[in-house]
């Protein structure tokens, strides 16, 4: 059998157990020992479960594997293995983990449920409209709401219980700029850019960290392109006699690999160092239509090869599944790990306790709130740790 078959049987396995324990229960519960006070915390993730089996509990895919059920499968599963962790640390928790696309127990079922009124933390991976009900909900019931995937506040105003890891594109735009201005200050930063909504956004964005940053303003030269834009178009703002900083102030993840492609081909006479958005974290910079330039990006989320827990999520992903954790794997784990503990110390005080950083496993959360500048009131938390990848030729060169 192939190792990647294998793997795919490992996971179908897997979940048919976890399935069997859902269906008795109504969510699947991680216990330890008794005690007077459990806390309850809820997670949801979209498992698919409808999808993936029919009604005699049969997997419909054969042996191949649906990539659109890996996010939410690869949460739980970092999930399920902070529940291993904290039952060995003896926590007295209670772990429920609701299906998102599940048609027999829809989520606005189970938020009318009154089984969600005995939750103490909410936990998601979730889509924007996931993200605006569990919001209010949380708001509703005074329950933190901790959103562990989506950079979006939803539409959350005068929210204290809503919480955001992934940092939105403002607090992102505004460490792009504090990063250009700490290490690019006296260069003229050409920012290519094109035509659209969201691009009209990012560029806001960018004008109020400008305005609310301190220190002396960066010198930035606006480049917009068109569709068709050729390596000419590019040229025209280098400089071939200097280092050219370059900042790409689009989320189009192909007119970004674009810019690269073409700045890559001219490395001989040009020497280009290029500013990338959230999203290019997902780019594979190892390609030889990259080579020759050097890259930046910022994320919120970046896993140390070399820290001993991660060296040992890997080791164990290879030796079970013939394969290494993905990215959300790390973020169940973390997510869950991180708050779960925060919880059991704090209790109905842990809204006030988020910035604790005792619990850091992969990460340095630094939550904060957000304040709306009209009213003054807060809106939301969110995590404002930035890390910056330097990537050269598609190997990590530094973390910042």
């Amino acid at each position: 059998m192939k190792k990647n078959s294998l793997h795919i049987l490992l996971f179908i396995l897997a979940l048919l157990s976890w399935t069997i324990s859902f269906s008795q229960t109504d969510s699947t519960v991680a216990q330890a020992d008794t005690t007077p006070k459990r806390h309850h915390i809820a997670v949801f993730a979209p498992l698919y479960l409808d999808s993936a089996f029919d009604a005699t509990g049969q997997y419909r895919y054969a042996k191949s594997f649906p990539k659109f059920i890996n996010p939410g499968l690869e949460f739980w599963e970092g999930a399920q293995l902070a529940i291993d962790s904290m039952k060995k640390e003896g926590l007295q928790l209670d772990v429920h983990v609701y299906d998102t696309r599940s048609a027999s127990q829809p989520l606005m079922t189970v938020l009318q449920s009154d089984a969600i009124k005995n939750m103490d933390l909410l936990i998601g991976h979730v889509n924007v409209n996931e993200a605006s009900l569990l919001s209010k909900m949380a708001a509703n019931l005074s329950i933190p709401f901790i959103n562990a995937n989506l950079p979006n506040e939803a539409g959350a105003t005068n929210n204290p219980y809503y919480v955001i890891l992934n940092s939105t594109l403002m607090t992102q735009c505004a460490g792009i700029y504090k990063f250009l201005q700490k290490n690019f200050s006296v260069s003229t930063i050409v920012v290519f850019r094109k035509k659209g909504a969201t691009e009209d956004v990012l560029r806001n964005y960018i004008s109020e960290a400008e305005k609310s940053t301190m220190g002396v303003p960066l010198k930035l030269k606006y480049v917009t392109l068109e569709n068709n834009f050729t390596q000419e178009d590019i040229t025209d703002y280098l400089d071939s006699n200097k280092t050219n900083v370059c900042l790409v102030a689009s989320l189009d993840a192909f007119f970004g690999q674009q810019i690269c492609q073409h700045l890559a081909a001219i490395s001989t006479s040009y020497t280009s160092t290029v500013i990338g958005m959230p999203t290019w974290d997902q780019f594979d910079f190892e390609k030889p239509i990259f080579k020759g330039i050097e890259v930046y990006y910022g994320t919120p989320f970046y896993v140390n090869p070399a820290d001993k827990l991660a060296v040992a999520l890997n080791e164990y992903f290879r030796v079970n599944f013939y394969s290494r954790p993905s990215d959300m794997v790390f973020r169940g784990y973390e997510s869950l790990y991180h708050f779960s503990h925060l919880l059991n110390i704090h209790g109905k005080n842990v809204n006030s306790a988020l910035g604790d950083k005792k619990f850091k496993l992969f990460n340095e959360f630094d939550v904060q709130p957000v304040i709306d500048k009209k009213t003054m009131t807060l809106d939301y938390f969110e995590n404002k740790k930035l890390y910056f990848i330097k990537k050269v030729d598609g190997v990590v060169k530094a973390v910042y």
